[in-house]
Order: C-alpha cells, then structure tokens, then sequence
C-alpha cells in the first residue's frame, strides 16, 4: 500500500475519520456520566455499571494499537506520494485517542469507581497493548520514520531489527504468521465479553480493510464483502474526480463560448 503506485482510496479513509470521530465522542460521553454516576450513586449502582465502563476503557486501550499503526501508515503514504492528503485526517483521530488514553489513565490512578484488581488488569492490558504498538510500528520503519508514532522509540527499533534478522533468517517466512498467530492469542482471553461499540468497531475495521488492494485477500466470502465495499469506494472515488472534471470543462465552454460571441 505504501510503497505501491495505486491510489489509497479517500472514501475509505474518509469513513474511517467518521467512524472514529463518532467512537471518541462516545467514549467522551461514557466516561464523563460515568465520573457523574460515581459521585451521584452508591457503591452497589457504581458496580452494576462497572462491566459497561470496563468494556469502554478496553475499547480504549486495545483501539490505541490500531489508530497508531493505521496513523503511521496514513503518513508513509502521503510522504511516499508526495502528498499532504491523509496524514492530517489520520493525525486528528490519535489526538482524540491520545486524549481519551489520558482519562484513562487518570481514573486508574486516582478515579473513584475502579478497584485495585480491576486498575491491575487494566494496567496489564495497556503495557500488552503498548508492546504490540511498538513491534507493529517498528515494522513499518523500514519504510521510513515513524518512531513519533510508538510508545517507546527505542524499542520499536528493537523490534524493527529483530523482525529484519528473522526475515533473513533460515525458515524466516514463518517469523510474521507466527507473530500474527501470537497477537490474537495475545487479546482472545480477558476482555469484557460485549464491546461497547461492536458497530462502530466493525466500520472502522471494514473501512481500513477496503483501502487494501484487493489481490491481498483469498476467494473466502470475508474477501467478497471487502472487494464490493473497495468497489464502492472506487466507485465514489472515480464519481468525484469526473464530477470535477465536468466542473472545469464546463467552466472552460462558458469561457469559449463568451469569446465566440
């Protein structure tokens, strides 16, 4: 995608910002009513809600992976390309992220409403989250600098030269399905059961996905319902550029026209 000569699709990149735009302000909401439960309810109120708010800050937590890689990938796009198209869109989302990062790590420090064994677990899912985000960015760095868009810079790089060392390595073409098999194993087990925002996780998933080429998938029916949403993409895509076009030749006629006369 990055280093290809195929235009990234902007209708995919654009219901990516949406959807993502759309998750912040939910989590915004969520966590403000849930600051404003905790001091207006007691105890027994506060830990029904508990597994819902649980669910919100993984959301959090785990999405951070994501936006920062995708982020990443937005801007060695546009620097590949000579282009200024999608890095700001992607750049907005992770500031939105980041702020959302921050509250979360505010109520588990000091936030009423959490316990010591749920503020444990939860600081264990954000340093697994974190150890992923940096082996995911330290691939991308071999494709330029993305060292901004890791946890820890140092230990991107670290992960960036094992990765390289494996790939050379006798048997190396198993390193990468061995680490893919690794990061599902890595966050299958001790997740709140329901996401809060199952919807809007699946139209942030689906978008990204759509801007891949679509040779990238095998003939599965997952691969089907990618390629007719790439399709649509295009397909908008293309309206937009023609409709552009029209504009201009029209513009053009007028002019002419007016020297005719």
């Amino acid at each position: 995608m990055i280093r290809g000569k195929s235009r990234l699709s902007g209708q995919g990149v654009q219901q990516y910002w949406t959807a993502s735009k759309c998750r912040l302000d939910r989590w915004s909401r969520n966590l403000k009513s849930f600051a404003s439960d905790v001091s207006q309810l007691d105890a027994t109120a506060v830990r029904v809600q508990w597994p819902f708010v649980r669910g919100v800050l993984e959301e959090i937590l785990t999405g951070e992976v994501l936006t920062r890689v995708w982020t990443a990938v937005l801007c060695l796009y546009d620097r590949q390309h000579g282009a200024t198209e999608f890095e700001s869109l992607g750049r907005s989302i992770l500031i939105g992220h980041m702020e959302a990062r921050h509250r979360v790590l505010m109520l588990l420090v000091q936030g009423p409403g959490v316990d010591a064994e749920g503020a444990v677990k939860l600081n264990h899912l954000r340093r697994r989250a974190e150890r992923w985000t940096d082996l995911l960015v330290g691939h991308l760095a071999k494709y330029g600098d993305v060292a901004e868009f890791a946890i820890d810079a140092d230990r991107a790089i670290e992960f960036s030269q094992d990765l390289q060392f494996q790939s050379n390595s006798p048997g190396g073409r198993q390193a990468w399905p061995l680490l893919q098999a690794s990061l599902r194993a890595a966050f299958q087990r001790g997740l709140a059961p329901v996401s809060p925002n199952e919807d809007l996780n699946a139209q942030i998933a689906s978008a990204i996905l759509s801007c891949f080429p679509g040779d990238l998938f095998d003939s599965t029916g997952l691969f089907q319902s990618l390629w007719l949403h790439r399709m649509s993409n295009v397909t908008s895509d293309v309206q937009g550029m023609i409709e552009s076009l029209v504009g201009i030749g029209d513009g053009v006629g007028d002019r002419a026209g007016r020297f005719g006369r």
